[in-house]
C-alpha cells in the first residue's frame, strides 16, 4: 500500500512539475514527503540507497507522470492556449494565501520587514526578467546546436533549483527564459538529443540547490518565502495571455481560473490543516 501511495504522489508531482506556475515543492510539502526528499538530493551514495524504498516509487511516479503530462500540456497550448494560461493564473493566484502564511510574523497579519523587503527584491527581478527576455518562438526548438545546449543545460540548473522551493515552479522559469515549449515538446516527441542537456543540468542543480535550500529554510525562512512570494507574484505578470480571448473562450478562460484558484486554495488549506 506504501509503495502505491508513493508512486501516485510521484505521479502529482511529475505532472506539476510540466505545468508553469505550479510548485512541485508545495506540492511535496502538501503530501508530506517534502523533508524526506530534500534529505535524500545529495551525492551521498550511501544515503541514498538506505532511502531506495521512499525514492524510488516517488522517481518512478514522477518521471512517468513528466512524460504522459507533456503531450497533453502541447496540446492544450497549441489548441486552446488562453484558457490553457488562465488556468495556470488561477493555480498560482490559488496558492499566494498558503506562501503568504509562512511570510507573516505572528500575531501581526503583516509579514516581517526583512521578508517584505526580500519579497519586493524579488518582484523587482521578476518584473525586469518580463521587460528583457526575448518572446519565446512559436515552434520549439527541435535541433540541437552548441549555444543551445548550454542554454538547455543552465535553464535545467536553474528549473531544478526552482523546483525544489515552495511556492515556486522550475517549469515557470523555463517560460520566462523562453525554454519551455522546447522542453515540453521534446519530452512529448522523445527527443532525446534535447533531452540529454536539460538532463545533466538539472542533475547538477538538484544537488547543488538541496544544499543551498536546506540551509535558507532553517536559518532565514520567513526571509526565503518572501523571496518566493515576490516570484509567485510576479508570474502572475509572465503568464497573462493579454485577455480572455473572444467569443466561448471568454467563458472558458473564466471558468479555467477559477477552476485552477480551487483546486491551489484547497492544496493550502489542506497544508495549513495539517500545520
Amino acid at each position: 500500500m506504501e509503495l502505491i501511495k508513493l508512486t501516485a504522489i510521484g505521479l502529482v508531482l511529475g505532472i506539476t512539475t510540466v505545468v508553469p506556475g505550479v510548485s512541485a515543492g508545495t506540492i511535496a510539502v502538501v503530501f508530506n514527503v517534502y523533508d524526506r526528499l530534500i534529505a535524500l538530493i545529495t551525492p551521498n551514495i550511501k544515503k541514498i540507497a538506505a532511502g531506495w524504498a521512499f525514492l524510488l516509487p516517488l522517481v518512478v511516479g514522477g518521471i512517468t507522470g513528466i512524460f504522459l503530462f507533456s503531450r497533453v500540456i502541447t496540446l492544450l497550448f497549441a489548441n486552446h492556449p488562453v484558457p490553457t494560461y488562465w488556468f495556470f493564473i488561477g493555480i498560482i493566484a490559488g496558492s499566494i494565501p498558503m506562501v503568504y502564511r509562512r511570510v507573516r510574523q505572528p500575531p501581526s497579519v503583516l509579514p516581517a520587514p526583512a521578508a517584505m523587503v526580500c519579497g519586493l527584491v524579488a518582484l523587482a527581478l521578476m518584473a525586469a526578467m518580463v521587460v528583457l527576455r526575448p518572446a519565446e518562438e512559436a515552434a520549439a526548438y527541435t535541433v540541437l546546436t552548441p549555444p543551445l545546449f548550454g542554454l538547455l543545460a543552465a535553464g535545467g540548473a536553474l528549473a531544478a533549483l526552482a523546483m525544489i522551493i515552495p511556492g515556486t515552479s522550475g517549469s515557470f522559469l523555463l517560460l520566462v527564459i523562453g525554454l519551455y515549449r522546447t522542453v515540453v515538446q521534446a519530452v512529448s516527441d522523445l527527443n532525446i538529443t534535447i533531452i540529454i542537456p536539460m538532463a545533466i543540468g538539472t542533475v547538477v542543480g538538484l544537488f547543488a540547490g538541496a544544499a543551498l535550500i536546506r540551509y535558507l529554510l532553517v536559518k532565514a525562512p520567513r526571509e526565503t518565502y518572501g523571496a518566493v512570494l515576490g516570484l509567485v507574484a510576479g508570474s502572475l505578470i509572465v503568464l497573462f495571455p493579454g485577455g480572455f480571448g473572444s467569443g466561448a473562450a471568454v467563458l472558458f478562460s473564466v471558468l479555467a481560473a477559477l477552476t485552477g484558484f480551487a483546486v491551489s486554495f484547497v492544496f493550502g488549506r489542506q497544508k495549513n490543516g495539517q500545520s
